[in-house]
């Protein structure tokens, strides 16, 4: 096992790098030819996976098993999404989602995938475990957003206030790297990190995050 947090977390996310292929829609809304309806239901979908994650991380923070690291990451994780969800309705808003077309819409089980083994892993997980799988995870969101944030503005017409969810996640967030740090020094230090098993995780939050960009990628098909 590495011997610090730091190398922890650069070895789990060298390992856990998704393929650059893998996400079919991302090249499509980079150019700006991603269907309207696609980017309306990427809101749609967003609009149940904040919630269901800040509730997540929520109850990670307040796990008995959860030291006082842990906990304090866990906590601005959930504060993160209540600030992305409040961003997320101006992006709705943009793609016209109203509240009516929101209470109607049928979420797609390949978008809801991700969020549901979120929850499995806060009940289930280690939470020294989940810390590191999740940071792993999050630089490709980031990346992600930060491409669709610019093609946003650059081929959709979106102005700053539309694009304040996606700018949230790619913005750099060193406090919560920090964060991340001492959350994984403190399960190595009690012994609290099964370097396996954290992969397995993030193996499995990878693949979920593939799967909710193929969902919306395959309805952009056959709107086209």
């Amino acid at each position: 096992m590495a011997r610090t947090a730091r190398e922890l977390l650069e070895r789990t996310a060298g390992k856990l790098a998704p393929d650059p292929h893998a996400n079919r829609l991302l090249p499509l809304i980079a150019r700006g030819a991603a269907q309207r309806s696609t980017l309306t239901a990427l809101a749609l979908e967003q609009g149940h996976v904040i919630p269901a994650d800040r509730r997540a991380f929520l109850h990670l923070a307040e796990r008995p098993d959860t030291g006082p690291d842990g906990a304090a990451f866990f906590t601005e994780l959930a504060e993160g999404e209540a600030l992305a969800l409040d961003r997320l309705a101006a992006y709705a808003d943009a793609c016209g989602a109203d509240e009516g077309r929101r209470a109607a819409y049928e979420s797609l089980a390949g978008c809801q995938s991700y969020p549901a083994y979120v929850a499995w892993l806060a009940m289930n997980g280690s939470p020294a475990d989940v810390v590191l799988a999740l940071t792993a995870n999050f630089a490709a969101w980031g990346g992600y957003c930060a491409t669709i944030a610019e093609a946003l503005r650059s081929h959709y017409g979106f102005d700053d206030e539309a694009c304040g969810f996606f700018d949230h996640f790619a913005e750099p967030a060193p406090e919560l790297r920090q964060r991340a740090l001492a959350a994984v020094q403190e399960g190595l230090g009690a012994d609290r990190i099964d370097e396996d098993r954290a992969h397995h995780h993030g193996r499995l939050l990878q693949a979920y995050e593939t799967a909710f960009w193929h969902a919306l990628w395959e309805q952009d098909q056959r709107v086209a």
